[in-house]
């Protein structure tokens, strides 16, 4: 099957990789609004960076960053760069001139926009071949992403993808760091997208992604707004709710398609951004008769989900279609009305849909391994934050009733303060014993972290520190082995990664996911 590829000009040439004038980038970042000049000769690159360890021959790097230095810009001309991109406000201009003579650059008076504008010209428009689709929420996206994408390829199609798990763009696959990349990196992986020959790409949205630019430009065949709650407030991302939530609705500005959760909080302020699209989809798990699709008869198997999805699409002649959603989880019928929602606009097929649906995987999400004898369920899952535990500890409790449960979690390092309270406060109102270890610490200490999550347990709930991530894991699952009853053992944030993020490196771990495959499967 071939699906429509909407918003897209088929006239339009494959993304090319030739060389761009520095005058042609000047033109894009001048018309966006932004003041910039060209310093030196006018020379030409072909493909750009923020990494000097990831710059080739004939790149043009972007100076930003809060620890960045002139000695970085040296390390990226001495491996090939041809010009760079600095701030205008920039205390170290002279300082990288000086690092760098007569290589000829632009000075931007703001280089996070000049960068997510010169992109689209460096990689050659590759958007104008694409249709996207974009996801944002505080929980969710993954799961939407991962959907979609198994729906599409039961349709025969092959979508990129890039989100929190992975990124795969046809031409590069790995398991990503950051939810949505800078602007460079997006730009590279959508120009690869269409080398690859592909025709969608499905992407998760971040509040950082449209509130520092990471997507200006990037046009959304369909933007998806799952919900809204609590989290990424700190000093270095964003300083109030308020702002949190005014970034996420910035979704709508870009998109021509709006499909919208009505169970979301703040429902009212999120259709009334959605107008900004040129049509607006909604989607309901409680079987709302005013939503374009809205799931009925929602029952779970515990493996599995069943409902009835009644599709408005054309409010003319409403049909309804059975649907056996392949993962645990109650809430995530939700998920699955979002990517129906986008599958439909797209012109998918139900036939498709429910192959694609029946037989999904994410990830890290909803992972279930039990023992032999189910004595033992073990829920391997990336919650890591207010709402996604709110949502996953009631739908556990609901669905496996009668068990223990253990819940094993950290919280990241330099970022989401509020989830040090917050966590430790949801997992207390439903789980009997809570271990707390590592989860990306970057340049924190892991005990200090623990300390701080364990300081906030309700008092009267057990909870131990054990900051070895996979001691912390064969501990919880041995308790639950070895305790009277049955058990329930949720091992959360890191789903199925296998790298953690210590300081400035990623080294390689042994995820969740197969420490509970070895351990109670054996």
């Amino acid at each position: 099957m071939t699906l429509p590829t909407s918003h897209v000009s088929t006239s339009v040439p494959a993304a090319g990789d030739g060389p761009v004038s520095l005058t042609t980038l000047l033109d894009a970042i001048a018309s966006g609004g932004v003041e910039a000049q060209l310093v030196g000769a006018n020379t030409t690159v072909s493909g750009m960076t923020v990494d000097s360890r990831e710059v080739q021959p004939g790149n043009l790097f972007v100076c930003k960053g809060a620890g960045f230095t002139p000695a970085f810009l040296t390390s990226a001309v001495e491996r090939g760069a041809t010009a760079y991109l600095c701030s205008s406000d920039n205390a170290l201009l002279p300082q990288l001139e000086a690092a760098a003579p007569d290589v000829p650059h632009l000075v931007a008076a703001d280089v996070r926009r000049a960068m997510a504008l010169v992109a689209p010209a460096v990689y050659h428009h590759p958007e104008r071949a694409l249709s996207i689709v974009g996801i944002t929420g505080t929980k969710g996206k993954s799961t939407v992403a991962y959907m979609l994408q198994s729906i599409l390829q039961a349709a025969g199609d092959t979508p990129s993808i890039l989100g929190s798990i992975d990124t795969d763009d046809g031409i590069e696959r790995f398991e990503s760091h950051n939810t949505t990349p800078e602007a460079p990196e997006l730009w590279r992986h959508l120009r690869n997208t269409v080398r690859a020959g592909r025709h969608h790409l499905i992407m998760e949205v971040s509040s950082q992604g449209l509130k520092y630019d990471r997507v200006l430009g990037v046009p959304l065949s369909i933007g998806v707004f799952l919900n809204i709650g609590r989290d990424h407030i700190s000093s270095v991302e964003h300083p109030t709710f308020e702002d949190y939530f005014a970034s996420k609705l910035r979704i709508f500005e870009q998109c021509a398609t709006a499909v919208v959760n009505l169970e979301s909080d703040h429902v009212d302020e999120v259709l009334a951004a959605a107008q900004h699209a040129e049509r607006i989809v909604t989607v309901s798990s409680q079987g709302c008769s005013n939503a374009t699709f809205a799931a009925e008869n929602a029952h779970s198997t515990g493996v599995s989900l069943v409902f009835d999805v009644v599709d408005r699409l054309d409010p003319a002649a409403p049909v309804t279609h059975h649907i056996s959603l392949g993962m645990a989880g109650l809430f995530n019928v939700g998920n699955a009305l979002a990517a129906i929602a986008c599958a439909r606009l797209m012109g998918v097929g139900y036939d498709a849909i429910a192959r694609g649906l029946a037989h999904v995987r994410v990830p890290g999400r909803m992972e279930i391994v039990a023992t032999p004898d189910k004595h033992v369920i073990a829920i391997v899952d990336y919650a890591h934050n207010e709402l996604s535990f709110e949502t996953l500890f009631s739908s556990v409790k609901h669905e496996y009733p009668n068990r223990r449960i253990i819940a094993l979690f950290g919280a990241p390092g330099g970022k989401a303060q509020e989830r040090r309270e917050a966590l430790p406060r949801v997992a207390g109102k439903y789980a009997d014993l809570i271990i707390y270890t590592e989860e990306d610490p970057a340049h924190e200490r892991v005990e200090d972290i623990c300390a701080e999550l364990a300081s906030h347990t309700p008092v009267g709930v057990a909870h131990q520190i054990i900051c070895d991530r996979e001691e912390a894991v064969r501990f919880a699952l041995k308790t639950a082995k070895e305790g009277d009853g049955d058990a329930a053992v949720l091992l959360l944030a890191k789903g199925d990664e296998t790298r953690q993020h210590r300081g400035d490196s990623y080294p390689e771990i042994t995820s969740d996911l197969a420490l509970a495959q070895e351990l109670l499967k054996s």
